[in-house]
């Protein structure tokens, strides 16, 4: 199966539907007046969606396993055909549209089941998806322009030529993958006045300035103590989003000191200066946290 241990859980839902097709008016009767002699069409059939949703992944190999939180089974009939509208939902990190795609073609499969002795000329078909909710296009963050970042690599050890950064390259590679320009990248020792520096000098130009170590507990860390006199604004749901996605992953995570704010017009970011840590907190917030430069513009939530 794909690998979804990055991703985070949203509220995802999707609809889809199937048609079944009857071939005389005297089939539709029976369903509606509940005479079929294997009985009540409409309602078996809905049970054997619910049964077949929540175990989509037994049927389809490459479909993870999914807590399934909401399922509903509508009708409509219109003349010889029976349209079965199948609603689900859940909070997840991945999506449950072909969970909706599978019951509703149970549901059509169950009715098959059940009329067939009284009508031998039944037909399923446009078994579809409608709609899907919560994965990334319905969230989508369109910028007129190119948003451009600056990043920084805090450590003595890899500004001495000691150690090589990965971190660094990390948060670039994944910068690249949301369409963020990195205009600057540079590794600069663990020292407040420059740490401020730089901030204040980038963030006029770049709208994301992102500074990977300097976040721990040592003596040299000081990132933390460097940024948050000059932010503006401190923004802790980022910060409590890169703590909690780390811990579910990483016991120490809570030792991490990520600091999130804006300074003027830019976002500025302290992550974490191990691979694994820089890696995990770009997961956690991109590429959502970039409606912050919408907000920033004074614009809404509800006009995006």
């Amino acid at each position: 199966m794909v690998d979804i241990t990055h991703k985070i859980n949203t509220l995802r839902a999707a609809t889809a539907t199937a048609i079944v097709k009857v071939s005389k008016q005297e089939t539709i009767d029976a369903v509606v007046n509940n005479l079929v002699p294997k009985g009540n069409v409409l309602e078996m059939a809905k049970t054997a969606g619910l049964f077949a949703v929540k175990n989509t992944h037994l049927s389809i190999p490459d479909c993870h396993p999914i807590p399934i939180e909401f399922t509903s089974v509508e009708y409509k009939i219109e003349g010889l055909t029976i349209q079965i509208i199948f609603n689900v939902k859940t909070v997840y990190k991945t999506g449950v549209e072909v969970e909706a795609m599978h019951g509703a073609s149970i549901v059509a499969l169950t009715m098959y089941d059940m009329l067939k002795p009284i009508d031998k000329e039944i037909e399923i078909s446009t078994i579809k998806l409608i709609n899907k909710e919560g994965g990334k296009s319905s969230f989508k963050n369109k910028f007129p322009n190119v948003i451009k970042a600056a990043v920084f690599v805090c450590s003595d050890s890899i500004f001495a030529g000691d150690k090589e950064d990965r971190s660094g390259k990390i948060i670039v590679e994944k910068l690249d993958s949301y369409g963020v320009e990195t205009a600057h990248y540079e590794i600069i020792p663990d020292e407040m006045d420059i740490i401020q520096e730089k901030t204040k000098a980038f963030a006029k130009e770049h709208q994301l300035v992102i500074f990977t170590g300097g976040t721990g507990l040592s003596p040299r860390d000081v990132t933390p103590e460097a940024l948050s006199p000059l932010l503006e604004s401190r923004i802790p749901g980022i910060e409590e989003a890169i703590r909690n996605y780390g811990q579910q992953r990483m016991p120490y995570a809570m030792l991490s000191r990520t600091v999130a704010g804006t300074l003027g017009k830019s976002l500025v970011l302290a992550l974490p200066g191990s691979t694994n840590g820089a890696r995990e907190s770009m997961d956690a917030v991109f590429p959502h946290v970039m409606h912050v430069f919408h907000i920033l513009k004074g614009k809404n939530h509800d006009t995006l």
